[in-house]
């Protein structure tokens, strides 16, 4: 996915990056500002999280939106899972501009799409958020289960990547086990936090990372993972390096720092630039597992609910991500391509496929 840049028109990046839909949310009675992005929906409606975040400016808020909407089509794609891919953002401090009103306007913009679009939680949101969304629109996921939804899906997203983790220990090591590997969790909320759980219950040597002191200390204490700074993390010679906060912490000052043989972990949009980053690091040998391949349990967790699967069901799906990231690692090394681009010709020959059926009746 192309690095857009902050010159480019709105309808240049629209055209790059190949997105269908993209929908402005403005309510001055609400404080509501907000972005709907709808990149592809061949495969089915588009399903992606809103994310809650104080952008620096709406132009940021927009390059996000486009890009994680692009990450959700190509997630859905090659997980198997019959969703398109939509992002959406709203503009505002999630501690202090959020409120029962502006969610709820924000439901009924969801709602105007008339199913085109299906949110769920993302960074800043949670299951009591998508609570007051549902009240104005039913194309919502992630509601706590005493409604009838799938609840948090930080516990299946983390699955995925404990997942990822094991399929490329396996490319390396010739064995899936994370018994005496090193490992840094950079950021840990819901998702770093079970990661970090699985992690030791395989006796892993765990590092964490996190911007919240307090909260780095209270996870170290609970699982006997070694806090370290975010300033020298990079510095680590571990085996694998996952991060788990927000993109873009893998670009060219951190790639020349890097001493990690692996790169697997939840964040979103992790290279700065897919093409460039991607690959620096198969050039430096650093196997990388693409975020939107490993981190898919969030949207196997929403698209279950979706469908009425079971909780084995969901399950089985994600634990699938094993399979589905080793075909990506496979093919990076039959044709000697960056492991996005691998991933990338997969989610992409997926549509193209079933496009093809949706074409003849």
């Amino acid at each position: 996915m192309p690095l857009q840049q902050p010159t480019d028109s709105i309808f240049n990046q629209l055209d790059a990056l190949g997105h269908k839909k993209v929908v402005f949310c403005s309510d001055p009675d609400t404080g509501l500002r907000a972005i709907i992005a709808i990149h592809d929906t061949t495969l089915g409606p588009a399903l992606g999280g809103t994310r809650f975040w104080a952008y620096k400016t709406e132009q940021e808020a927009l390059q996000d939106v486009l890009r994680l909407s692009k990450s959700m089509t190509y997630k859905s794609a090659i997980a198997g899972l019959n969703l398109g891919g939509g992002k959406a953002v709203i503009i505002g401090d999630s501690r202090k501009d959020k409120t029962e009103a502006l969610l709820r306007k924000f439901g009924r913009f969801i709602k105007n799409l008339n199913g085109e679009f299906i949110t769920a939680e993302d960074v800043g949101t949670n299951p009591r958020d998508m609570e007051y969304i549902r009240m104005e629109t039913e194309h919502v996921t992630g509601v706590p289960e005493t409604m009838g939804g799938s609840g948090d899906p930080a516990p299946i997203a983390a699955l995925g990547v404990y997942m990822g983790i094991k399929a490329c220990i396996k490319e390396l090591y010739g064995h899936d086990s994370v018994t005496g590997k090193s490992v840094i969790v950079q950021g840990i909320g819901h998702v770093g936090e079970h990661l970090v759980k699985l992690l030791r219950e395989e006796n892993a040597k765990v590092y964490i990372s996190d911007i919240n002191d307090e909260r780095t200390r209270q996870v170290s204490k609970k699982y006997g993972a070694e806090a370290v700074s975010n300033n020298s993390i990079f510095d680590i010679n571990a085996d694998i390096y996952a991060p788990c906060a927000l993109g873009s912490t893998i670009n060219t000052q951190t790639i020349a720092k890097l001493q990690c043989p692996i790169i697997a972990g939840s964040a979103n949009n992790q290279l700065q630039d897919e093409a460039l980053h991607g690959q620096m690091l198969l050039d430096k040998g650093i196997l990388f597992a693409p975020d939107y391949v490993i981190n898919a349990g969030g949207i196997i967790n929403c698209y279950s609910e979706l469908m009425g699967f079971s909780k084995k069901r969901t399950m089985q799906l994600t634990e699938n991500i094993y399979e589905a990231t080793r075909n990506v690692l496979k093919l990076s090394k039959a044709e000697n391509i960056s492991t996005v681009n691998a991933a990338n010709k997969i989610a992409e020959k997926r549509i193209s496929d079933i496009k093809k059926v949706k074409s003849t009746y």
